[in-house]
């Protein structure tokens, strides 16, 4: 607890000798709203129980969780995203603009209280896996103002509270934070329809890892091997570890998770592929640059950037307005694929 207190103090306070955080400048330090604070009451957490975050591209939603009194984690509020750049697909190198897919973790060091947009957090890539695969990139995060080069940018208020949430969990003991970031939600019914695409392998290893957070309610253990993530496992042989870019070792799947993580995926393959034998066609979707929450599209036409800039960070336009507002094109995606092997 005290280290990750002291750590997160300390990003604080460097900030503020070297300047970067002016006088009367403590957006850092606003407490959690009182309607959250009264909201994780009422369902059995407190300020100080540990978060996890999930964020989904497609949706353009960011879901906060937080551990409660039985020790679960309960769904503690969901923002609409205001941008997020790039394609369905993970982040592959610097400057593709892709915000990233995959399981991160923030610590206090990447807090930025004196982030030029507004306040924020790095997600933390690129991780292990995302190094063994040749990705690239640098200063992904999740920030205010809409405006997105490859992160996921939210409202000042939204990126408030997420700030304060972060923080108040780390003040609480929490070294550090999962941000799970999916292309959609990892549904049969999405999974179906996007079973042509090149990802499709990778999507179908970060579902794994969704099953596992979906049936456990608990932040899966991740490590990563033979190229892919690896969930809630423990190799059998004590003395070898998981190494990103080498064959996994054989290991073992914590017992309790692996029953109910099969239960579900054992339903969900059997819906993808009554899906597929439905004859509904795989379809690609191609984004003119990412897209942002209905919400926000809403106030953008009728509004425009003006209305939409002013509930986020002072000289930071809108990202790409024009590109916000295109519809993504849905296409045809491949030949189609009967329902046999489909969800393998």
């Amino acid at each position: 607890m005290n280290s990750a207190r002291g750590v997160l103090s300390g990003v604080i306070l460097v900030a503020a000798l070297a300047g970067c955080v002016t006088v009367g400048d403590q957006k850092h330090l606003r407490p959690v709203p009182p309607k959250l604070v009264a909201s994780m009451q009422a369902k059995g957490m407190s300020v100080a129980d540990p978060i996890l975050i999930r964020v989904f591209k497609k949706e353009a939603e960011l879901e906060v969780w937080k551990r409660n009194a039985s020790g679960q984690y309960g769904l503690l509020k969901t923002y609409p995203v205001c941008r997020w750049s790039g394609q369905l697909g993970p982040k592959m190198e610097e400057g593709d603009r892709q915000t990233p897919e995959g399981f991160y973790t923030v610590r206090a060091g990447q807090m930025n209280p004196n982030s030029a947009f507004y306040l924020s957090f790095d997600l933390g890539f690129p991780n292990e896996l995302d190094r063994a695969l040749g990705r690239t990139g640098s200063a992904l995060m999740i920030h205010g103002a809409c405006s997105s080069s490859g992160c996921f940018a939210m409202t000042d208020d939204g990126a408030g509270e997420l700030f304060a949430l972060a923080r108040e969990a780390m003040r609480g003991g929490q070294e550090g934070f999962q941000v799970q970031s999916f292309p959609f939600r990892m549904t049969p019914e999405n999974l179906a329809e996007h079973r042509a695409s090149p990802h499709i392998a990778f999507w179908r290893n970060l579902k794994e890892g969704s099953d596992h957070f979906e049936a456990t309610r608990r932040p899966p253990k991740v490590a990563s091997c033979g190229r892919r993530y690896v969930f809630n496992a423990s190799p059998n042989d004590p003395s070898a570890r998981f190494y990103a870019g080498a064959a996994c070792p054989t290991y073992t799947v914590e017992a309790g998770a692996a029953m109910m993580v099969t239960a579900k995926r054992e339903r969900d393959e059997a819906r993808i592929n009554d899906i597929v034998a439905s004859g509904r066609a795989a379809v690609s979707y191609t984004y003119l640059d990412g897209s942002m929450h209905p919400s926000f599209r809403e106030i953008l036409l009728r509004s425009g950037p003006t209305r939409l800039q002013a509930m986020t960070s002072g000289p930071v336009e809108v990202g790409r307005p024009e590109a916000a507002l295109a519809e993504p094109k849905v296409t045809p995606a491949g030949p189609d694929e009967r329902a046999e092997g489909v969800a393998r």
